[in-house]
């Protein structure tokens, strides 16, 4: 086996090119032409001695020996990632961009009242924002594309680190003209039977809701499925069944509704409950816990009658 070693550049090339399926794609994702990837590839195999892809009609597919080095070489590229922020934040403190994730039915609802005062207190402070289904958000926190994320707890993950930020009330909603519309409050006994609608099961949301109606006896419509709560919403609406939507959306999106009518669950609250999360081993940790600890205060300023914060 050649002494030569690997380097960071051909670790970065093999994990693109097992993540795309494709030299092609890969080499368009990292901005290089494809000879030069396959070069840099091609010298990584020699370095290594084993041959990490096979070409088919199926497109690029890792060998078994491929397989069994990627997880390390992400694993590498992740370490020498952190290793950078950690010496950018010791020399220029956090004015680092931070890169968060938040789930499409959490983000668009609370972030508006967190960010503006969040900035005001870390000036430097840069979060660059983006959505994804929280399974998603988690493997890809993992995998080191995101710093931070806003994640549905309870959580476990050896590999993650969190700080629990509040609790949400999930809110019974019906059509105006619905037998329950003029209830504030409806008991469990009265969704026996009841079409319920969701989100599609990518959401974590789905399948909270889908829990809810086994325990209670109600019936989840799987034909008519929202992509997002406001489409959720527009089907209530128009009279196809009823919903569960969290309390900040409610707060946020639907003030003195005509068409909708809100109320609660009597003697059983449901509830969800989200944290910030992290890399166990991110340099920033320290860090996370206090913006934590600001985003709960701030929260609990901002939205206190809304959702219930944690340790309060």
């Amino acid at each position: 086996m050649a002494s030569v070693q690997p380097t960071l550049k051909q670790l970065e090339y093999f994990v693109a090119i097992a993540a795309s399926g494709s030299y092609r794609r890969a080499a368009e994702e990292l901005g290089v032409s494809q000879p030069a990837l396959t070069t840099q590839v091609a010298a990584l195999e020699r370095s290594l001695g084993l041959s990490l892809f096979e070409r088919s009609r199926a497109g690029t597919l890792l060998t078994p020996a491929g397989r069994e080095l990627l997880e390390q070489a992400r694993q590498i590229l992740l370490a020498m990632r952190e290793l950078r922020e950690h010496a950018d934040m010791i020399a220029r403190g956090h004015q680092t961009t931070y890169r968060l994730g938040v789930p499409p039915t959490v983000g668009p609802y609370l972030l508006p009242n967190v960010l503006p005062e969040l900035h005001k207190r870390h000036h430097q402070l840069k979060l660059y924002v983006r959505e994804a289904p929280p399974r998603l958000l988690q493997r890809d926190l993992v995998d080191g594309a995101f710093d931070l994320a806003i994640l549905p707890l309870p959580l476990a993950s050896e590999e993650l680190a969190l700080e629990p930020l509040f609790t949400e009330p999930l809110k019974f909603v019906v059509p105006a003209d619905h037998r329950l519309a003029d209830r504030t409050k409806v008991t469990p006994s009265q969704l026996r039977g009841e079409k319920v609608l969701t989100l599609e099961d990518q959401h974590h949301f789905h399948h909270q809701v889908q829990e809810i109606c086994r325990d209670l006896g109600a019936q989840l419509q799987r034909d008519y499925e929202g992509t997002s709560l406001d489409t959720l919403r527009q089907m209530v609406v128009m009279g196809l069944g009823v919903a569960f939507l969290p309390g900040l959306y409610v707060h946020s999106e639907m003030h003195d509704p005509e068409a909708l009518h809100v109320s609660e669950l009597k003697g059983k609250p449901i509830l969800r409950q989200h944290g910030l999360v992290w890399r166990a081993s991110a340099p920033g940790r320290n860090f996370y816990r206090q913006l934590a600890a600001d985003m709960r205060t701030i929260i609990g300023r901002r939205l206190g009658d809304v959702v219930t914060v944690a340790g309060s």
